[in-house]
């Protein structure tokens, strides 16, 4: 392996405008971290800030071979790692978790220069992934089994839970942070290492909690960060026997195709896969309110989120009212750079998002929807302007797909059934919002709407104690909460008999 220190800067200007953000430039990492050093692959790619395009650092390609050798290093450390006392594990991972909290400006900055996002949503991310390392830290002593009243004569049952060995972990370029440390948190806090695959968008997030988890002095094998093609990672991932979970965050396709690319060594998956969430008015809602909130749910992130509100589904007699509010808001939507604290939406992750979202408002133009509003963008930078369409139908692809983009969709609907069979009409189940005040109602939408997550009156819905997760192909297992350890651990069943007593002895 080549583990020198390594920085492949073909362009002057190349990383300056990461290191003159940072405090601390050693969280500046551009090579892959395996069994606790800096491992250097033979090419090196870029990475921009879509922001302004410019390029901003180079990252490590790491070959086939160097991948495996990554998980044998996290399969050598497991062992040993799964031998500690959960007190030691929480230890280790609650140090991580101060160093990342004191180091939060300076991820904050790494992120709304790879990712884009502004910078009050960059910080709101690193401190709510922190959560996650806390929150498991603690949870890490309370991995309890159980105790069964035994059908056997003089046996004693019972169960408990083991770690269940490597975890791959394969993470997206919206959330580079909190990803990961979602997933990593709970299979590190159950006895089990990791190695982690994070987006070429936005690897020097991922690289940075390297840095801090080496400062943390977690040993050598246990956090792995593997960069490189996806395909290539994804494939050893999925075809070795040494990787027994594999946590996926992304879109529903390419989860299908690592589903299919694991079944030969059937392993234990859990993928986070795509949305199309619903936004119900109730009736008795307040008009302005829901619009604020709707406008919320749609442009964080600046849509790139799969919460994000995608089809909006307002009463008859309120719509006209609604579009006046929304419009309002949409029109009052400052699309800039991230780092200016005036931002409210940030770029989109690269010019192919971009143009995606134009498809997707084209699409709809052609079907017949109307922009009732649109705000302006900068002329450089893969910005796309928030909009609001009216006249939407069922049959256009911003009703029917994953938006990732700042369109909101606002649909009309005459009854509460009409309302939960369209909000339900669609292969995805990760989450949905509802606004209203009558509890039967409230009631009604919450057992009759098919998604993972339903949150009332509260655009904020996640956090570490909640289980993250989704219904039909939005995904498989949760994240989070006490479930979260379920996706990294097997219930071990032990029967205890007792010997009977020979006679004599």
């Amino acid at each position: 392996m080549n583990t020198a220190r390594h920085f492949d800067i073909d362009d002057s200007k190349a990383n300056h405008e990461i290191m003159t953000a940072l405090n601390d430039v050693k969280l500046l990492r551009n090579l892959a971290y395996i069994n606790g050093k800096w491992v250097s692959g033979s090419q090196f790619s870029p990475v921009s800030n879509p922001n302004n395009d410019e390029i901003v650092g180079y990252f490590t390609q790491l070959s086939t071979s160097q991948i495996v050798d990554a998980v044998d290093a996290a399969d050598h450390a497991f062992n040993s790692w799964r031998k500690l006392q959960a007190d030691q594990r929480s230890e280790y991972l609650f140090n991580w978790y101060q160093l990342i909290l004191n180091a939060k400006q300076d991820l904050a900055h790494l992120m709304v220069i790879e990712q884009g996002k502004t910078f009050a949503e960059a910080l709101g991310e690193v401190e709510y992934g922190a959560s996650f390392i806390r929150w498991f830290a603690e949870e890490a002593r309370r991995n309890y089994g159980e105790t069964i009243p035994s059908h056997i004569p003089n046996a004693q049952l019972s169960t408990i839970r083991e770690p269940i060995g490597v975890a791959g972990l394969i993470t997206p370029w919206n959330f580079p942070s909190a990803m990961i440390t979602r997933k990593a948190a709970a299979a590190m806090a159950a006895g089990c290492t990791v190695v982690i695959k994070p987006a070429s968008e936005t690897p020097f997030s991922a690289l940075a909690l390297a840095e801090l988890a080496d400062r943390a002095g977690i040993p050598a094998g246990v956090f792995n960060v593997v960069t490189g093609k996806a395909s290539t990672v994804s494939h050893v991932f999925c075809q070795s026997d040494k990787v027994k979970a594999l946590s996926f965050t992304g879109s529903t396709p390419v989860g299908k195709l690592l589903l299919s690319d694991a079944a030969n060594t059937v392993k234990k998956c859990s993928m986070e896969l795509g949305g199309n969430a619903p936004f119900i008015v109730l009736r008795d809602m307040d008009i302005k309110q829901a619009a604020i909130a709707a406008a919320d749910a749609k442009f964080q992130t600046s849509g790139q989120d799969c919460l994000a509100a995608n089809r909006i589904f307002v009463p008859k007699e309120h719509y006209d009212e609604f579009i006046h509010h929304f419009s309002d808001l949409v029109e009052k939507q400052v699309v800039g750079n991230g780092a200016d604290p005036e931002t409210t939406v940030g770029p989109l992750i690269n010019h192919k998002a971009v143009e995606k979202a134009q498809q997707l408002l084209n699409d709809a133009l052609i079907k017949g929807a109307t922009i009732a509003a649109q705000s302006s963008t900068p002329s450089e930078g893969s910005f796309f302007p928030p909009t609001l369409l009216t006249g939407v139908t069922t049959d256009m692809a911003v009703y029917r797909e994953e938006n990732f983009c700042p369109i909101a969709a606002v649909l009309t609907y005459e009854d509460l059934d009409q309302v939960i069979e369209m909000s339900n009409d669609t292969e995805y189940g990760l989450a949905a919002y509802v606004y209203g005040h009558d509890i039967h109602n409230i009631w009604q939408c919450l057992r009759g709407l098919e998604f993972g997550m339903v949150s009332v009156n509260s655009v904020k819905m996640t956090g570490h104690p909640i289980p993250f997760g989704g219904m039909k192909q939005s995904g498989l297992g949760r994240e989070g909460s006490k479930h979260g350890f379920d996706e990294f651990s097997e219930i071990k069943y032990c029967c205890l008999g007792a010997l009977p007593t020979v006679s004599g002895s």
